[in-house]
């Protein structure tokens, strides 16, 4: 069955509920477990000189943000920890998560993706793709999607 399963984190109650899926199938299948975070570099307030971030200093903002990222793994290793399955973690930014997501899998040798979606709907389910919707276009591993 599954060997090496990869969870996908965005820091959500969904990608928590991902977290613990994960967790129960690599417990009963005596799986590896790879927590991933995935951030967008357009996700980080960006410093401009005379700027409302200038005076707190880009070099505090990175700092806050790295440690955000931090929390966020920390929290879903003791999701994992919970169900008596240690994770290893990792963190990558890349403008298209599912494309990170995807050669990440790809790298750790991952045969299965877990995460968490939302459902849109109306116009906004039309023209905003989530990533899971991308994740599930461009990729051949199986994808295990919890809502």
């Amino acid at each position: 069955m599954y060997q090496k399963i990869l969870a996908v984190t965005f820091g959500s109650e969904l990608s928590d509920k991902a977290i613990r899926e994960a967790a129960q199938l690599a417990k009963g299948l005596s799986a590896k477990l790879l927590v991933l975070h995935v951030r967008s570099p357009l996700d980080i307030p960006h410093h401009t000189a005379g700027g409302a971030l200038s005076r707190f200093g880009e070099k505090k903002i990175t700092e806050e943000i790295r440690q955000e990222e931090r929390q966020l793994l920390v929290g879903a290793v003791e999701i994992a920890a919970s169900f008596g399955v240690s994770a290893e973690t990792a963190f990558i930014e890349d403008l298209q998560p599912y494309e990170a997501i995807i050669r990440v899998c790809e790298e750790q040798k991952c045969d299965l993706i877990v995460m968490g979606t939302r459902i849109r709907h109306g116009l906004p389910g039309y023209f905003v793709q989530s990533e899971t919707q991308k994740l599930l276009a461009h990729t051949t591993i199986p994808v295990l999607v919890v809502r």
